[in-house]
Parts: C-alpha cells; sequence; structure tokens
C-alpha cells in the first residue's frame, strides 16, 4: 500500500527487460485506473520556475480493501468482507520542480476533515459533502480514490497531479518479489493485546529484513509502537519506506531477469492509478523522474495535528507544511540558496502595465481557513482601496470564496503580466505573489487569510523550516529504530 518506489522501480525494469510487445500489453492489462478528482473545485497547478520546470505531486493511497478473499484473509474480521474500503495510509509524495529532492506528507487516517462534494464516474451517485468534519478515511468511499484527492486538495490548497492505491494483497506480493526490507526495533515486540486487537507482528529486538506478511504487519502495526496511535504507525512506515529505498538502490540480485518480470508482474496487479499514469510507458516516465533523488534528500513527515477526543485535526504547523510543498520548498533545508536565486530572478514583465484606470482587477475575498470563516467585507474594502488608487474599474467578485493562505495576484496571460504587477505593487504585494494561472479570466486580486483586517498589507515573514512537530526523517538515515510499548514486548 505505500510501495510508490517499488512501483515505479519494478516498472522501470520491465520496460528494459525485453519482454516484448504481448508482455507489455499484458502488463498494461493488469494496471486498473480510476478518475483523478471526483469532486467540483480545481487547484492551480504551480508557476514554473525560471527553467521552465514544475513539481509533480502524487498521492499514494492504501486502501483496506476486502473486496476478495485474500484481502480479507489479510485484512481483518470476516465482518468487514466487501465493505466500503477505507483510505487507511494517505501520503503525499513531493517531486520539487528541479528534481533534486523529494517530500512525503503523511495524514493519518484519524485526521478530521470536510469530505467535498463527490460524484462517482462508474454509475454518477453524487456523495454530498459531509456535514462537518469526518475522518479522512471515508472519503476513499465517496465514489473511489479521486475523492481522496479532492479532499486533501481541498484541505492543503497542493495540486495533485497523479494518484496511485494499492490494497492489502498487492502489498504482501510486491514485498514477496522485492526480497525483504530491513526494519529495527528497539526491544523485543508482539503487537497483540489480551482482546485480540493488533497486526501480530512479532520481532526480537535489533534489525531484521521483513517481506510478505510480516511487511504488511509491520506497516499495519500500531499496537506495540510508541504511544499505540495511527501517528506511530506513521513513523514505522516512514522507516519501511526509507528502508525500502535504500534496498533497491543497492540490491544486486534485481538484475535477474526473473526476479525483476516477477517485480513487474506484481507492482502492475497490485496498482490502481488515474489515467495519467495508466500504461507501463507512463509508469517508467514517472520511474526515470523519481530515481534522480537520492536518499539524502527524501525527506518523510506526519502532517503536524493535534487531539480532538480521539481523532486528531490539523495545527498551525501542518498549513505551514502545506505552504512549503505548494511553494516547492525541500523539506531537508538545503533549498536556502535555491530560494534566494529564485527571488533575485523575479523582475518585471517585459510587457508594459496599461494606465491605472484602464487596468480592470477583481477582487475576491480568499480569507476563509480551515479554522476561520470567511473575514466580512474584505473583497469590498480592498477594491474599494485600488478604486481610491486610482485603479477605478476594481470590483468586488462576492460569488467566489476561495482560500488562501497568502494574498495573491493571479492572471491568465502573457499581455496581462505586467498589469497585474502594477496592481501588486499599489498594494505592497510582493511580487512573487504575482502568478499566472488559467483559472482566471482577468486579473483577479484574492485578498488572503494573512489580510484579514486593515488598509495596509504587510507581508508576513516567512519561516521555511520544516516544524519540528512535522517528525522530519531523512531517507539515509539507517539508525532509525522504532520504539516498543513495554505493555507489548516479551522474552
Amino acid at each position: 500500500m505505500l510501495r510508490w518506489t517499488a512501483v515505479t522501480l519494478a516498472v522501470l525494469i520491465a520496460g528494459t527487460a525485453g519482454a516484448g510487445f504481448l508482455y507489455y500489453e499484458h502488463l498494461n492489462d493488469n494496471i486498473k485506473k480510476d478518475t483523478l478528482n471526483l469532486g467540483d473545485s480545481k487547484v492551480a497547478a504551480p508557476t514554473p520556475n525560471a527553467a521552465g520546470q514544475t513539481p509533480l505531486n502524487i498521492l499514494v493511497i492504501g486502501s483496506d480493501a476486502r473486496d476478495s478473499e485474500e484481502n480479507q484473509q489479510l485484512g481483518g474480521a470476516r465482518e468487514t468482507f466487501g465493505s466500503t474500503p477505507l483510505a487507511d495510509v494517505q501520503m503525499l509524495v513531493h517531486l520539487s520542480a528541479d528534481r533534486s529532492n523529494m517530500s512525503v506528507v503523511s495524514m493519518p487516517r484519524d485526521t478530521l476533515v470536510e469530505i467535498p462534494k463527490c460524484t462517482d464516474p462508474d454509475d454518477g451517485k453524487v456523495y454530498p459533502a459531509s456535514e462537518g468534519r469526518v475522518m479522512t478515511n471515508r472519503s476513499l468511499g465517496h465514489g473511489g480514490p479521486g475523492c481522496t484527492v479532492a479532499t486533501w486538495q481541498e484541505l492543503t490548497g497542493i495540486h495533485i497531479d497523479h494518484f496511485m492505491m494499492v490494497d492489502f494483497a498487492g502489498v504482501v506480493s510486491m514485498a514477496d518479489a522485492v526480497g525483504g526490507v530491513p526494519v529495527c526495533v528497539d526491544a523485543n515486540i508482539h503487537s497483540r493485546d489480551s482482546q485480540g486487537h493488533g497486526s501480530g507482528l512479532k520481532l526480537e529486538k535489533g534489525t531484521h529484513p521483513v517481506k510478505g506478511e510480516q511487511a504488511l504487519q509491520w506497516l499495519r502495526t500500531r499496537y506495540g509502537f510508541e504511544d499505540g496511535s495511527d501517528l506511530a504507525r506513521a513513523n514505522a512506515q516512514h522507516m519501511y519506506l526509507n528502508s525500502m529505498v535504500r534496498t533497491l538502490r543497492e540490491n544486486a540480485t534485481l538484475s535477474s531477469p526473473n526476479k525483476l518480470r516477477r517485480l513487474a508482474e506484481e507492482a502492475t496487479r497490485a496498482l490502481t492509478v488515474d489515467p495519467g499514469l495508466d500504461t507501463v510507458k507512463k509508469l517508467y516516465d514517472l520511474s526515470n523522474e523519481l530515481r534522480k533523488v537520492k536518499p539524502e534528500r527524501i525527506t518523510m513527515t506526519t502532517m503536524p495535528n493535534r487531539y480532538v477526543g480521539a481523532r486528531v485535526e490539523p495545527t498551525e504547523d501542518a498549513e505551514r507544511l502545506f505552504r512549503l510543498v505548494r511553494e516547492d520548498i525541500a523539506l531537508d533545508g538545503r533549498d536556502t540558496g535555491k530560494k534566494a536565486a529564485d527571488d533575485e530572478e523575479t523582475k518585471l514583465s517585459d510587457d508594459p502595465a496599461a494606465a491605472d484606470d484602464e487596468i480592470a482587477v477583481q477582487v475576491r475575498n480568499g480569507t476563509r481557513t480551515d479554522r476561520l470563516g470567511a473575514a466580512r467585507g474584505r473583497s469590498n474594502t480592498v477594491a474599494g482601496l485600488l478604486v481610491e488608487q486610482g485603479f477605478v474599474k476594481a470590483i468586488a467578485d462576492p460569488s467566489v470564496l476561495p482560500s488562501e493562505d497568502r494574498t495573491v495576484v493571479r492572471y491568465p496571460s502573457a499581455d496581462l503580466e505586467g498589469d497585474a504587477q502594477r496592481v501588486a505593487e499599489a498594494l505592497g504585494v510582493p511580487a512573487d505573489a504575482v502568478r499566472r494561472s488559467t483559472d482566471v479570466s482577468g486579473v483577479t486580486l484574492t485578498v488572503g487569510a494573512d489580510w484579514r483586517e486593515g488598509t495596509t498589507y504587510r507581508a508576513p515573514a516567512s519561516d521555511d523550516r520544516t516544524p519540528e512537530s512535522a517528525e522530519a526523517l531523512n531517507g539515509a538515515d539507517e539508525s532509525a529504530c522504532m520504539h516498543v510499548n513495554p505493555a507489548f514486548t516479551w522474552s
């Protein structure tokens, strides 16, 4: 369920194994497809960097589906057979625009979110938006993985390019094909309590390779790791993924044609993807992009959160983490020089701005956040400020209430770039907040949550450090070891 690396490397292998056209078509037929986004709203794709490169965001979904005998045996109780699947693992994989680094953000399955309205592409059934906040893992049952994508985009403001989903049986078969991944525990562990709760994982203290069902047990374990929460399970998943990346890079046995073909077979059978990844060729191209990142530039994180009863909700640190991803800032802290260079490259458009009284501007109120409603009257207030400064064609647009953490000016085409920059300059909005977007029809100023009151815009100081509460783990860290809860040890 977490095998984005195994999947992409497996398909890379398949593409070079000389299997022939018929086998290539067979692998294509293995891959299941589903719609990318089932929601009504869209998030603008990121603006290309100076070199014309754009980041890539892939949502990896682990389904607990028990829709086959094999999945039911691996996944739990008989009464859950055929039940609505849950997205119990959700990880956003962010590949930087320059392909130098990769960031992974896990969202605990217990996170409370608002699931948007989603329409099932198979039967047209409409799932209304949730009434209030519900657990994020329920999004998968609202029409498929495209609703999980829509939920992530609504919460984070991050444009998602693709998704990859795999179920219980897929994890086991692919783990067997890879040949084992080393994991570490700081004490003997048996994940089973007196009521029978737990994954059944049983390991001695130290580092051991796990594969097959034991690998699945590791990825599913809550009872026995740290505080027994879904947060502890996410930490274990991050350790496993990092170890798997290193294993795949170092494992010379994968040069065996038979092993490579088996890995390709299992990988493609395990997958459900969006149409943008629905062939071996497309997965091959993706694998080439992912392989450019070395383990030391991979950073695993968990969305910062706080408890709400037995569930969790995003914190202010979570929004900072989402912003870093949106702005393509590496979570390993090694982007300082690059960001400074990007700032220096921000320049005025070659196309001069029109006269202020000729620039049409739509002003929208984007001050709504996941914790606060939209501040009243902001679009009218800021449109009035522009009119006072001579932008007599500025008008408030109350029909759209987006959500933006920072104030932004968007324009649809190069001939309006100078006009957009002039509007930003007049209000004191920094040049890097002026962005080209096909989601607007003219110069559009969205007043963000950083300007909820007052008539003077003050750009907030950016804190581009990864929050400590994200529990970042570097991909090259071979010393990571899961802490075992003393109640689950054995001798």
